[in-house]
């Protein structure tokens, strides 16, 4: 496993051709696959984007958390955050110059005329264009950087970044059903509020969809030991798509997703001896959708959480994900939290 990163740099250097033309003739081996890691400088580092000017401690902080399916409607998702109210949002699935999303930077489309900040991690470089539905569909474009990973927004100034290594088996690095071969592994960004009153960090994550219950354990258990080490004991927010596929989904049985989830779900064990809770930051409710190409059908999971630690939650939302027309922005719903000292 990779140390944790906190090298900050204000453009991720795109991976070479020749180095991505290597990787896709690579046998799908883990050496192969951690020497990659370590040749594409993109993986080492986190891109940051100052607000302008920062804004000031607000108080309560309302926090939001959307896996954005790669941000390829950025008007949409700017709107939803306006409709949660967020002074802070925790984004996963984004794309930086994917053709499947417009090639663009669009994390910078995104908070453009805002004034906001950003921070940017790469969770994997894309050795193609996508799923099997978007490599037929985007078929003889090319991408600019090939980058897809993690990020938060928020005009607050934030010091001290870190990208977290979860995982780095080279799930995906042979492809998913001869398509979608990457390089990298699932993360965390993470990183400290400068002007909050005590220490407080914002963590953004995305777990790993597909795999069981045991790894997404594994994975939260790196994100924790991580935490002791940069921010130990110290108030956070912990927002993503966790991928919680084990819990139940029948509407008889919604109480368990706050009560009790860790009798399917492990990783709540470990969130709660670390200081977290979950159950007045969530509602027990689904947060996956259909999404736009109807990829899921219900009874649809609840995926997304909001987990806190040294802080009091309230007034949690689910936000649908759609645009002004009522069309699926992304596969999940967005989710928002108040929290304060």
């Amino acid at each position: 496993m990779r140390p944790l990163i906190d090298r900050i740099v204000p453009d991720l250097q795109a991976p070479e051709g020749a180095l991505l033309e290597e990787a896709r003739h690579a046998a799908p081996q883990q050496d192969a696959h951690r020497d990659l890691i370590r040749r594409i400088p993109a993986l080492q580092a986190i891109e940051q984007g100052a607000p302008a000017p920062a804004s000031p401690w607000p108080g309560p902080l309302r926090v939001a958390a959307f896996n954005a399916e790669r941000l390829k409607n950025r008007p949409a998702v700017r709107s939803l955050m306006r409709r949660a109210g967020a002074q802070v949002t925790l984004l996963s699935e984004v794309d930086l110059g994917m053709a499947r999303s417009g090639n663009t930077h669009n994390i910078r489309d995104l908070i453009e005329g805002s004034g906001e900040g950003y921070l940017y991690g790469v969770e994997f470089v894309e050795l193609d264009l996508g799923s099997t539905d978007e490599v037929e569909l985007f078929a003889g474009r090319n991408n600019a950087q090939g980058l897809h990973g993690n990020a938060i927004v928020t005009g607050l100034a934030l010091e001290r970044p870190h990208l977290i290594p979860l995982e780095e088996n080279g799930l995906w690095f042979p492809g998913i059903k001869g398509a979608q071969r990457r390089i990298g592994g699932r993360m965390a960004l993470a990183a400290r509020v400068a002007e909050a009153p005590r220490p407080l960090w914002l963590v953004s994550t995305h777990l790993e969809s597909k795999t069981d219950p045991a790894d997404r354990q594994a994975q939260i258990g790196a994100l924790l030991r991580a935490l002791d080490e940069i921010a130990p004991n110290e108030a956070c927010v912990i927002g993503g798509d966790f991928n919680t596929k084990a819990l139940p989904r029948g509407e008889d049985e919604r109480r368990r997703l706050l009560e009790a989830p860790e009798r399917d779900e492990p990783l709540f064990d470990d969130l709660r001896a670390a200081g977290f809770e979950w159950q007045h930051a969530n509602l027990a409710l689904p947060t996956q959708s259909p999404g736009p190409v109807k990829k899921h059908e219900p009874p649809f999971a609840k995926l997304d959480w909001l987990v806190v630690r040294g802080l009091e939650a309230s007034n949690p939302q689910v936000i649908p994900a759609v645009d002004g027309e009522g069309r699926a922005v992304s596969d999940h719903e967005m989710i928002a939290v108040d929290v304060h000292f």
